[in-house]
C-alpha cells in the first residue's frame, strides 16, 4: 500500500515557493480557457471544465507521485466522455449528470486498480497504439470544431461523414465568424512558435473578448459562449441510477486506461528530467481520487495533461504547490471572473481547441514507425514486421471510423494479434562460429556464434547444425519450430547433430517441453541427434520438472555439445 504523504511534498524546501507560485499562475492562465474548451468537447457547458479542474488539481497533489503532472480536463478523456455519454442518454441536462457520473465511475475504477496494484495495465496500451489513437482523436476533435470556426451547423457521424458535411456546406460560411476564428487560430499558432512561454490561449481569449465587447460583434451574428454560472459547484453524487452507473462502467474502464497511459507518460517524462521516480500504482490512486473529486463537484473526467505539465515544468515548478496555486486561482475565477468569459466568441474557443490538439497530429511518428522494418525481419515476419505501425494505424482508423473507445480497443486488439503472430512464427537462425569450425568441432571455445544468413563469410561446422530460436518456446509456436527444424534437417545431407542454442530462448512451457521430446525422437529416426546448449536457466528448470523421460541433454556450451557428439563423451 503506498504511503499517504505525497512524494511531491517530501523534503520540500522553502526556496521552491517562489518558482512554484509563478508556475501555478502560468498553468492557471492556460488552464482556464482550455478547460472551458474541453468541456465543449465533452458536450457540456464550459463552466463544467472549471468545476472539474479544482478538485482534480488538489486531490492529485495530495496523492500522486509526480511533482510536475497537472491533472485537469483534457481532449482525449473529454472526447471519450462525449462518446460514452451520448451512447447512454440525450438532452443537455442529462448529459451533464451522466458526465459527472462517468467521472465518478472512472475514479472508482482507477482507485480499485491502484489498490490492487494494477499499474502494469499501462503495458497493454503500447506507445504506437496510443500514438495512433491520439492522432485519430485529435483529427476527430479538430473536425468537430471546424463548424464553430466557420459559422456552420455541426454535422454528425464519423470523421469522414463530418468532413464531407463541412465540405458540402462551405458555401454557407459566416464571414465574421471565419475572420474571428481563423485570426484567433493564426495568433495562437504564431504565439506558440515565437513566444512559447506566453499563455497564448489566455491572451487570445482576452483580446477576442475585448474586441467582441467593444465592437458589439455578437449583435452582428457572432456566436459567443454566453452566460456562465458564477460561484462554486454543487457537491454530491449526481442523480444517476444504478442501471446508468452500470452502463457507464465499460466506458469508465476505457477512460481510465487512456487517461492513465497518457498521464503516466507525461509524469515519467518530467520525472526523468528531474531525477525522481514515478509509482504507477500511486498514479492510479491519484487519477482515481482526481476523477472522483471532479465527479462529486459536478465536473467531468480528467487525466494528466502533457501540454499543461510542459507549461508547468518550463515555468520552473518544483512540486505540486504549483497545482494547488492553479486550483486556488481557478476558485477565484469561478467566484469573480466567469462574467469575463461570457463574451468569448465560440469561434475563438474552437480555435483554442484546434491549436491545443493540432500538435498531436504527429505524422512524422507514423513515418518513423513505418521505417522500423529491418530487411531480415521483413523477410521472416512479413506484415508483422511492421506490427507497431499496423497497430498505430488500426487505432487511428478505428477512431476515425468507429469512435474513440472502439478505436482504442481495435488498436490494442490488432497489436496483440500481431504479437501472437510473431511469437507463433519465430525466426530460426542457423549459426556459425566466428573463431572457426575446426575449433568448435574440437570442443575449444570458438568465439561468438553468429547468424550465417547475416554473416555468410563464416563456415558452419561440418555435420552439425547449430540453431537458435529467437523467441520463448510456448504452445503458440511449438509445432512451427518442430516443423521448421525437421524441414531444415531433411534438406541437409550427412547431418549428424542439431544443437539448439538456448541463449535467445528465455522461457518454455509444458507444451514446448513435449515438443522438444518429440523433436528428439523425430530427428533420431532421421539419424540425427538433438541436444541443447548454454545455460538456459528457466528452460532447464521446466525441462527437469515437466519432462517424463528422454528429454534432450543440455550442455554448458555449444562447443561442449559438439565435442561430446564427435567423441562420444557426454
Amino acid at each position: 500500500m503506498p504511503r499517504l504523504l505525497a512524494p511531491s511534498f517530501a523534503s520540500y524546501s522553502r526556496s521552491w515557493i517562489r518558482s512554484d507560485l509563478i508556475a501555478g499562475l502560468t498553468v492557471w492562465a492556460v488552464l482556464v480557457p482550455e478547460s472551458l474548451a474541453y468541456a465543449t468537447i465533452a458536450g457540456v457547458t464550459p463552466v463544467i471544465g472549471l468545476y472539474a479542474a479544482v478538485p482534480s488539481l488538489l486531490l492529485y497533489a495530495l496523492i500522486g507521485s509526480s511533482r510536475h503532472l497537472i491533472v485537469a480536463p483534457m481532449s482525449a478523456t473529454a472526447a471519450l466522455s462525449a462518446g460514452v455519454v451520448t451512447a447512454i442518454g440525450t438532452g443537455h441536462d442529462q448529459a451533464a449528470v451522466l458526465t459527472a457520473g462517468l467521472a465518478i465511475t472512472t475514479g472508482i475504477v482507477a482507485l480499485l486498480a491502484g489498490l490492487m496494484r494494477l499499474g502494469f495495465l499501462a503495458a497493454f496500451i503500447s506507445e504506437p497504439v496510443l500514438k495512433g489513437f491520439i492522432i485519430g482523436l485529435a483529427l476527430t476533435i479538430m473536425i468537430g470544431q471546424v463548424p464553430a470556426l466557420l459559422g456552420l451547423e455541426k454535422g454528425s457521424g464519423d470523421f469522414f461523414e463530418k468532413t464531407w458535411d463541412v465540405l458540402r456546406h462551405l458555401g454557407g460560411v459566416d464571414g465574421l465568424t471565419v475572420a474571428v476564428g481563423l485570426t484567433s487560430l493564426a495568433a495562437l499558432l504564431l504565439l506558440r512558435r515565437w513566444v512559447p512561454l506566453l499563455p497564448g490561449s489566455l491572451v487570445v481569449a482576452l483580446v477576442a473578448i475585448g474586441l467582441t465587447a467593444a465592437l458589439n460583434l455578437d449583435d452582428h451574428g457572432l456566436d459567443i459562449v454566453g452566460h456562465i454560472d458564477a460561484g462554486l459547484p454543487h457537491l454530491g453524487f449526481p442523480d444517476v441510477s444504478v442501471d446508468q452507473f452500470r452502463d457507464l462502467l465499460g466506458g469508465a474502464v476505457g477512460v481510465m486506461l487512456v487517461g492513465f497511459a497518457e498521464g503516466l507518460g507525461a509524469a515519467k517524462t518530467y520525472a526523468a528530467h528531474s531525477g525522481y521516480e514515478i509509482d504507477a500504482n500511486r498514479e492510479l490512486l491519484g487519477l482515481g481520487a482526481a476523477n472522483l473529486g471532479a465527479g462529486l463537484a459536478s465536473g467531468m473526467a480528467v487525466n494528466g495533461s502533457l501540454s499543461k505539465t510542459a507549461v508547468n515544468g518550463s515555468a520552473g515548478a518544483r512540486s505540486q504547490i504549483s497545482g494547488v496555486t492553479a486550483a486556488a486561482l481557478t476558485v477565484l475565477t469561478l467566484l469573480f471572473l466567469t462574467g469575463l468569459f461570457e463574451n468569448l466568441p465560440e469561434a475563438t474557443l474552437a480555435a483554442i481547441v484546434i491549436a491545443a490538439v493540432i500538435e498531436l497530429v504527429d505524422i512524422a511518428s507514423l513515418r518513423r514507425l513505418w521505417r522500423v522494418r529491418a530487411g531480415q525481419i521483413a523477410k521472416v515476419y512479413q506484415i508483422s514486421a511492421r506490427a507497431d505501425f499496423v497497430g498505430a494505424v488500426a487505432a487511428l482508423l478505428g477512431v476515425l471510423l468507429f469512435d474513440t473507445l472502439p478505436g482504442l480497443v481495435i488498436g490494442i486488439g490488432v497489436s496483440l494479434l500481431l504479437l501472437i503472430a510473431r511469437t507463433s512464427r519465430p525466426h530460426l537462425a542457423p549459426l556459425a562460429p566466428v573463431g572457426g569450425a575446426d575449433l568448435a568441432q574440437a570442443g575449444h571455445p570458438a568465439g561468438p556464434w553468429v547468424d550465417i544468413t547475416r554473416n555468410p563469410e563464416y563456415a558452419e561446422v561440418p555435420g552439425v547444425l547449430v540453431l537458435r530460436v529467437e523467441a520463448p518456446l510456448v504452445f503458440a509456436n511449438a509445432d512451427y519450430v518442430r516443423e521448421q527444424v525437421c524441414a531444415i534437417v531433411d534438406a541437409a545431407s550427412d547431418l549428424r547433430l542439431v544443437v539448439l542454442d538456448g541463449r535467445t530462448t528465455p522461457s518454455i512451457d509444458v507444451t514446448a517441453t513435449g515438443m522438444l521430446i518429440q523433436l528428439r525422437a523425430d530427428l533420431r529416426r532421421r539419424g540425427t541427434e538433438f541436444v541443447m546448449a548454454e545455460d538456459v536457466g528457466q528452460v532447464r528448470d521446466v525441462l527437469e520438472r515437466a519432462a517424463d523421460s528422454d528429454e534432450p541433454e543440455i550442455y554448458r556450451t555449444v562447443e561442449a555439445a559438439i565435442r561430446a557428439s564427435f567423441t562420444g563423451n557426454g
